[in-house]
């Protein structure tokens, strides 16, 4: 079971990481390097062999505790937790770190922002989110930050 979980936002995030094809796994099946919404950063989430331990070195994951958005995005790739495309592909190319600057980390106003602007079916993009944050609660793994620090933005 789940510790901390992540907010709902994390989630839109982790569909925009998919959507944009920003989740590259290693040759060994044991990394994925898994870019920023803004290109700036790469983040590295490894997890156990067994499959019972992930951490990864985003900020959420490594200050805050929970599953940041690129821990949820590879267990999404991986089939762990569902995904719907469909509602995935209405968060592509969303520039989440402006978002979420811009409202001051208040992750649910830049979520709202996206579904307006883009005219998505705020129900059902809320319903599929809920969705896979309770898959996240009931799965029998552990989340702990990466041996690495985050990440410094590159310099444009």
């Amino acid at each position: 079971m789940m510790e901390k979980l992540p907010p709902l936002a994390k989630v839109f995030e982790a569909w925009s990481a998919l959507a944009d094809g920003r989740v590259a796994f290693d040759a060994e099946g044991r990394r994925a390097t898994v870019a920023s919404s803004n290109g700036a950063k790469a983040y590295t989430v490894a997890w156990s062999e067994d499959g019972s331990a992930y951490s990864s070195n985003d900020n959420a994951t490594y200050w805050q505790g929970y599953a940041g958005y690129p821990v949820i995005a590879v267990l999404m790739a991986q089939g762990r937790l569902p995904f719907d495309r469909q509602v995935a592909e209405g968060f592509a190319h969303v520039d989440w770190t402006e978002l979420n600057e811009r409202h001051k980390r208040d992750y649910a106003a830049a979520v709202r922002e996206v579904v307006d602007a883009r005219g998505l079916d705020a129900a059902q993009a809320d319903a599929a989110a809920h969705e896979v944050l309770d898959a996240l609660a009931a799965l029998d793994v552990t989340v702990k930050r990466g041996s690495a620090r985050p990440p410094k933005a590159k310099k444009a």
